[in-house]
């Protein structure tokens, strides 16, 4: 593992946030780290997990701790799934692959971004783990079925259908930046921004070797090709999700079909009467509609409503270990984390995700052993109190 990431100068996420935010130019930093609107979702996605404190058994050894779980029939060493992470190749030039390659050395699940500048059989081959596809309907259905056919004949073990973008959130960071004009094809229009990548040398050579802005090789429009990552805005307009669609997605595809974006009872039981394995409680990490709660905050609420007929996932603000243990106790049976990784992405490719999910597995298991807990499938409510504002 590169020194960078290494003991004591990487100790935290919080840590390889650092490293990416002096690594990546502005646009693609705020990109990755910032939110919808005024981002009060963003910030409590985060501040939720300081309203639930621990109550630890003491006086009780714990040599051992069992961190294994299974999720969608998938074991993982730990109860933590890589999220979707959009243009993860302008992170860094292994972007996807990267990340699901250290995954897989994990013992995890990778869930790939339909927003991807890889092939998805390419990361499916770099990852000896399971690897998960979020769909998007980008690029109209045709090209969303070819992508589940390749999905399927690939071996990937889910689809991760996203219901919560009817229309990009207004990421008011991006527009400041420059994200629209980075990614167009007019030269004059960069011009102002582009101190922002010459202050930013080692990722600007790593950028232009890597061709430049790339296209969408999963989303392949019949009759024309894979879709240009300059037209994501308009295809997500066009590309909304309805409940009626899933019925079309299930007979596309035979596997485990997981629902991501779910914030009320009234989804969550809608999502089950269309057949999901499995639920993902989840804002967007804050992208979308501003304003909706923090996902640890429904997700006692989702929880109920389904009642055990379906898997309980949540994302958003995971930062810590201890995080994940709190989203397991109120009811998950694992997380997603996407910015928690993608900053060590950001910061040294493989070696950084690998760096981020070690830090984080180290924090579950000394949690546990704190808590006075020998085992993830002990875990329940009563280790935690939830305070409210």
């Amino acid at each position: 593992m590169p020194r960078s990431v290494e003991s004591p100068r990487v100790v935290s996420i919080a840590d390889l946030r650092s490293l990416a935010r002096g690594r990546l130019p502005r646009v693609v930093f705020d990109y990755l780290d910032g939110g919808a609107e005024g981002e009060f979702t963003l910030r409590d996605n985060c501040n939720a997990f300081e309203d639930v404190t621990f109550r630890p058994r003491h006086a009780v050894a714990v040599p051992t701790c069992e961190l294994r779980t299974r999720v969608l029939g998938c074991e993982l060493s730990f109860p933590v799934v890589l999220a979707p992470v959009g243009y993860s190749r302008l992170m860094h030039p292994e972007g996807e692959v990267a990340a699901a390659r250290a995954a897989g050395v994990a013992g995890i699940a990778y869930t790939l971004s339909t927003i991807s500048g890889h092939r998805l059989e390419d990361v499916k081959s770099a990852s000896s783990g399971p690897v998960f596809y979020q769909l998007y309907l980008m690029g109209g259905r045709g090209a969303a079925e070819g992508a589940i056919q390749r999905a399927r004949s690939s071996g990937l073990s889910a689809l991760v259908v996203t219901i919560d973008t009817v229309v990009a959130g207004m990421r008011e960071r991006d527009f400041r930046n420059g994200m629209k004009e980075l990614l167009g094809g007019n030269a004059l229009a960069k011009l102002p921004f582009l101190p922002q990548f010459l202050a930013r040398p080692a990722w600007l050579a790593g950028f232009l070797m890597d061709g430049g802005v790339p296209k969408l090789p999963n989303v392949v429009i019949p009759g024309q090709g894979p879709l240009a990552l300059i037209d994501v805005a308009a295809a997500l307009s066009s590309a909304a999700v309805t409940w009626e669609d899933l019925r079309w997605i299930r007979e596309a595809w035979s596997g485990p079909i997981v629902i991501k974006g779910v914030l009320t009872a009234d989804d969550a039981r809608r999502a089950l009467d269309e057949g999901a394995s499995a639920i993902v409680v989840s804002n967007h990490g804050g992208r979308q509609l501003d304003g909706v709660p923090a996902s640890l905050r429904v997700l006692p609420e989702i929880v109920a409503a389904v009642n055990g007929r379906a898997e309980v996932l949540m994302d958003g603000g995971i930062r810590r270990g201890s995080d994940v243990v709190k989203a397991i106790c109120l009811g998950a049976r694992a997380v997603l984390i996407g910015r928690a990784y993608a900053y060590g992405l950001a910061a040294a490719g493989q070696a950084g995700v690998a760096r981020a999910l070690n830090i984080l597995r180290t924090d579950v298991e000394r949690t546990l052993k704190l808590l006075g807990c020998a085992s993830i499938g002990a875990l329940d409510g009563s280790y935690v109190q939830m305070h409210t504002r």
